[in-house]
């Protein structure tokens, strides 16, 4: 079964088994268990249902496998003929997740 799930102000379709990297919950540990109650839509095909916003008794459960940071983003900036430059890096914060339940 797929659902439509709103998590951290972004939309992902999942279904059971998938893993998908999302911003770091937070106060979170490795095998902890998270529910979500945002759900948009739910099923397959023309069973499915559709909430406005969110359908009612509808959520999914995910594991936390692993907390990490992502890969390291550069960010150069520079004005020509004026000796201004500045180098900056940032690496995000990420948590992996395993959709584990989808309850409708």
């Amino acid at each position: 079964m797929k659902a439509t799930i709103k998590i951290q102000g972004k939309q992902v379709t999942v279904s059971e088994g998938d893993i998908i990297f999302v911003n770091r919950f937070v106060d979170s540990k490795a095998g902890d268990t998270v529910e979500i109650k945002e759900v948009l839509m739910v099923g397959d095909g023309a069973d499915a249902k559709f909430g406005s916003p969110y359908v009612d008794g509808a959520s999914v459960s995910a594991k936390i496998l692993e907390n990490k940071r992502g890969k390291k983003v550069v960010i150069i900036k520079k004005k020509r003929r004026k000796g201004y430059q500045r180098k900056q890096g940032h690496r995000q914060e990420l948590s992996v997740i395993k959709i584990e339940a989808v309850k409708a």
